[in-house]
């Protein structure tokens, strides 16, 4: 068996009622998480199957949902890609600080350009937009765009 065969299998032993892991090559796979169980999966992964480091959490809007992909992967490992999906009218999602805390700067990435509510991440400076972003613009979502900015930094450009 290969390394993605032996994983998904001990996923769907683990986790019976997540959706089965796909095989996209090698030493690459993903799965669908619920919210409600991201923390479990993940922390499973890290302590029992030695993935311990998340390169990245990646968001993006899908309509109605929001999408976050965790991608995790250790050294001899194949990079598995943990995804979570949200209703945009209701973005919450846990930190995973407590187990990886480094990931604090990609979940502030998410705070500030999705207008995700990261619940249980320490408080912080706000990461990358600017202290003075006008409050609710999210930037990465679909229906933002740029003009909506007009006359808001005015005095800032005339000074």
């Amino acid at each position: 068996m290969s390394l993605e065969a032996d994983l998904v299998a001990a996923l769907a032993a683990r986790f019976p009622n997540l959706p089965a892991a796909t095989i996209q090559r090698d030493r690459r796979m993903s799965v669908e998480v619920p919210v409600g169980d991201l923390l479990t999966v993940m922390g499973w992964l890290r302590e029992a199957q030695g993935y311990a480091f998340i390169s990245t959490i990646a968001g993006t809007d899908e309509g109605d949902d929001l999408a976050f992909r965790y991608f995790m992967n250790d050294f001899g490992k194949s990079l598995i890609t943990l995804v979570v999906k949200v209703p945009k009218t209701d973005p919450r999602i846990p930190t995973i600080t407590g187990i990886f805390p480094g990931a604090v700067f990609y979940e502030r990435e998410l705070v500030d350009l999705l207008g995700t509510v990261v619940e249980g991440l320490p408080p912080g400076d706000r990461y990358p937009l600017r202290d003075d972003w006008p409050t609710g613009m999210y930037p990465l979502r679909k229906d933002w765009r740029p003009e909506m900015l007009n006359g808001i930094y005015e005095e800032a450009r005339n000074g």
